[in-house]
């Protein structure tokens, strides 16, 4: 998602970052909203999505193991072929390494594209009540999840398969971490006709058989049991789910134990050291805090405070932010393993939140400086 989508979808979903920073809804917004450049960038782009897709796990031409093209089917993307075995299987790890074969002819792609254009749209809905923008949301949630013939079942047996190893682990869930932003749009678009009664009951009902799929099956209980980043957007998935779905009590019992995993994983002086071990550290970690910070919103709607959370040691969200603060742009070298470029964008929108959440400018600061040298 584009910065300026994500930023906006935030301000509309997300209670503790519009606080601070509420934009106007509906058509009669003021001046300074209509000069705003994060709007005007929003529009565009929505403009743009407007002629997206459809997508649908059905377009894949590679077939699951079940024989079901409707079944969501991901490759390892750090898996290469062995090169000194014929045939290359069983594959071996490059982490960090991204092998093009997993990009090819798969369901993460269309499913990033997806997620993209409905967010980007319902955002825009949001924005101006243009009916157009919340049509097109609508048409692309039906065709990837309700419609019988082009639907995506609502399991992940098949996420990152491994040739030659395993058709399919826990880890592939990872790739519906985006699930979160889908749940707001459904939201955004529930005042709308496009998104009629039929829609919101199938979709809710495809939320709680995911949901269930997440609780129950071998892959999702193995990555309920990760103890990184894919611990986190595991949790962040189910607590959205569980809050979509009705379930608040649930919910709000999956946010208190997140207190033991974000203990687990914060150092008191705010090192992510499952995040740092890999070679693409500071990617890794500003992931997993973005998962932190979506869990800490969705937490705050069950009534549990992760934002203020705070170990007795220091163990907190604030502290692996001041952590990597330091280095966001260059200013001070990263002492750890990267080995791929960085967008610094992403963790401005994460600095943007913070400013909101805890009332500290020198966040917000930051990120400007971050968005500007980017241009």
């Amino acid at each position: 998602m584009r910065v300026a989508t994500r930023v906006l979808l935030c301000l509309c979903v997300c209670p503790a970052f519009a606080a601070s920073r509420s934009l106007s809804a509906g058509p009669h917004r003021g001046q300074a909203a209509d000069r705003s450049p994060a709007r005007a960038a929003l529009l565009r782009d929505a403009e743009a999505a407007l002629a997206a897709g459809p997508f649908s796990v059905m377009d894949k031409q590679r077939v699951p193991p079940s024989g079901d093209k409707h079944d969501f089917l991901t490759l390892a993307p750090y898996w290469w072929p062995d090169p000194s075995r014929r045939g290359g299987l069983p594959y071996i790890r490059r982490d960090g390494e991204v092998n093009p074969e997993s990009k090819r002819d798969t369901d993460d792609v269309p499913f990033g594209r997806m997620t993209e254009a409905v967010t980007t749209l319902a955002a825009a809905y949001r924005e101006t009540r243009d009916e157009r923008f919340a049509s097109r949301a609508a048409l692309l949630l039906r065709v990837w999840f309700l419609d019988a013939a082009t639907r995506m079942n609502p399991n992940l047996d098949y996420g990152q398969g491994v040739p030659g190893r395993t058709t399919g682990r826990g880890a592939g869930i990872i790739a519906t971490r985006k699930l979160v932003d889908i749940l707001d749009t459904a939201r955004l678009l529930a005042g709308s006709p496009s998104w009629a009664e039929p829609d919101r009951q199938g979709f809710g009902a495809w939320c709680s058989a995911y949901a269930r799929w997440l609780t129950t099956s071998r892959n999702g209980r193995e990555e309920a049991e990760a103890a990184n980043n894919h611990g986190t957007w595991y949790e962040a998935q189910l607590a959205a789910l569980l809050l979509y779905t009705g379930r608040p009590e649930e919910a709000k019992a999956r946010c208190e134990g997140a207190k033991r995993r974000l203990a687990s994983q914060v150092e008191p002086d705010g090192r992510q050291p499952r995040e740092l071990e890999r070679t693409r550290s500071w990617s890794y970690s500003v992931m997993n805090l973005h998962g932190w910070f979506t869990m800490a919103r969705l937490a705050a709607d069950a009534g549990v405070d992760l934002w203020n959370y705070r170990t007795p040691d220091g163990r907190s969200l604030r502290a692996a932010l001041d952590y990597l603060a330091p280095f966001a742009g260059g200013r001070a070298r990263w002492p750890h393993q990267q080995i791929t470029p960085v967008d610094w964008t992403e963790f401005a929108g994460l600095l943007d939140q913070a400013a909101s959440v805890w009332k500290a400018d020198h966040y917000r600061t930051l990120a400007n400086q971050l968005r500007s040298a980017a241009q």
